[in-house]
């Protein structure tokens, strides 16, 4: 059964206290305190969260309590079951802004399973665009079980090695390559080189996007430019 992962954004959240904290210049987020705050800030228990996200109590009660990291399959259902974006796990305790400049040094940082995810859009809202850095430790994978969410999903390969497979069909990218699809086909990463692999990652969840691109360049090309 394929993985679903809807996004939306959480109306009235407030922003809580102590979400991070910070080693040298670096926003380490942790995401067992996170899920605790967005799970008691929606009042639901960690066997109703459980019950909506398929996930057992056990293995939410582990991460809550920073006795293991997420995959990022998990972070997407448990993602899904709180009707927030992923994004919503770096938050810092600072209201959102209409502009988000982040310093290299400075992104939020949030260690799962097989990585590191650092978010390029802190503080900004709303949630149309969730832009991030994947960091994945040789030979990762997201797991058995194709993933499913809404919009679309963008991968550029930094460095490294990445084999997506999307309907069964497999895509390699190497550095400089890019892959971009809708996220309802369904959908599996894997780093398949015995060394690190990194990537920027896009995930635009919205079912109508605009295109924005023409206000910014359709003066100097048409469409017919692209070769």
């Amino acid at each position: 059964m394929a993985k679903k992962r809807v996004t939306t954004a959480a109306a009235g959240r407030r922003p809580s206290a102590h979400r991070v904290s910070v080693t040298g210049s670096t926003t380490e987020v942790s995401v067992g305190q996170r899920l605790n705050e967005l799970r008691s800030e929606r009042q639901m228990t960690i066997r109703e969260l459980a019950e909506k996200s398929g996930l057992a109590v056990n293995t939410l009660s582990l991460i809550e309590n920073g006795k293991t990291s997420p995959s990022v399959s998990t972070l997407q259902l448990i993602a899904a079951a709180l009707e927030a974006p992923i994004i919503a796990f770096f938050e810092a305790a600072q209201p959102p802004t209409s502009i988000g400049f982040v310093k290299a040094n400075q992104r939020p940082r949030a260690k799962f399973e097989h990585g590191v995810l650092e978010d390029l859009g802190a503080g900004v809202a709303p949630y149309a665009v969730e832009p991030f850095v994947v960091t994945l430790e040789p030979n990762s994978r997201s797991g058995a079980e194709p993933i499913v969410h809404t919009g679309y999903e963008l991968v550029y390969c930094l460095s490294g090695h990445m084999l997506y497979t999307i309907e069964n069909r497999p895509y390699l990218l190497e550095p400089g390559d890019s892959l971009l699809f809708e996220s309802h086909l369904p959908h599996r990463w894997q780093n398949v080189h015995a060394e690190p692999a990194q990537t920027l990652l896009i995930l635009y969840p919205l079912d109508t996007p605009e295109h924005p691109v023409q206000y910014h360049f359709d003066r100097h090309f048409s469409a017919s430019s692209w070769s």
